[in-house]
């Protein structure tokens, strides 16, 4: 996935591919589509992936200058991929820019309103500020996106714990979330017992 990576003479070219391969892997993890309302869409997909640099980028920025070196450098593959997929998908040369600008200025927008939420600790600020990035058209019947927030929340606490070493080799692995519990079905006689208490 990495256009043009590889002849850059950088020798962190193999750190930053390794870390951005488990970075795009984290967010492909199917749970996250089947369990914890993520769209399977395109934007979905961009969506999930700024989630996971978000929380990557979170981790990195207290450490040394190797570790901000690489993160940002993945910071430019990530957009490098982008502007590929969406000459993939047929965008024309002339509409490149204008789009590429609005994806960037959609990330960091992301990146502040999320970082605003965690920063804070506030669940139901970051909830909200997935439903409106994630279901953008789904106004008032958007899903509550609570399975997600959470996610994000404990995965920041596992990366904060994680060792410097693992930054500057490119093998900080991302959290692997676990399903939400379903919710719980009860038969009619289940509920009958149940009414009988």
């Amino acid at each position: 996935m990495f256009f043009g990576l590889f002849g850059k003479k950088n020798g962190n070219a193999a750190i930053v591919a390794r870390q951005y391969d488990l970075l795009t892997a984290a967010a492909r993890q199917p749970v996250l589509y089947e369990s914890m309302d993520v769209p399977d869409t395109v934007m979905g997909r961009f969506e999930m992936v700024s989630a996971v640099l978000i929380l990557y980028f979170r981790r990195t920025r207290a450490s040394a200058r190797a570790g901000q070196e690489i993160a940002q450098e993945i910071v430019d593959a990530f957009f490098e991929d982008v502007d590929h997929s969406i000459r993939e998908l047929g965008v024309g040369d002339v509409s490149v820019p204008k789009r590429m600008k609005k994806l960037a200025s959609m990330f960091y927008g992301r990146l502040e309103s999320y970082s605003a939420a965690l920063d804070q600790g506030d669940r139901p600020a970051l909830e909200a500020a997935l439903r409106r990035n994630f279901h953008p058209k789904a106004e008032g019947h958007a899903p509550s996106m609570a399975a997600l927030a959470a996610y994000m929340m404990s995965a920041e606490a596992a990366l904060t714990a994680t060792g410097e070493d693992q930054v500057e080799t490119g093998a900080l692995a991302i959290p692997t979330p676990e399903a939400p519990p379903m919710p719980e079905t009860l038969t009619a006689d289940d509920a009958r017992q149940r009414n009988d208490l």
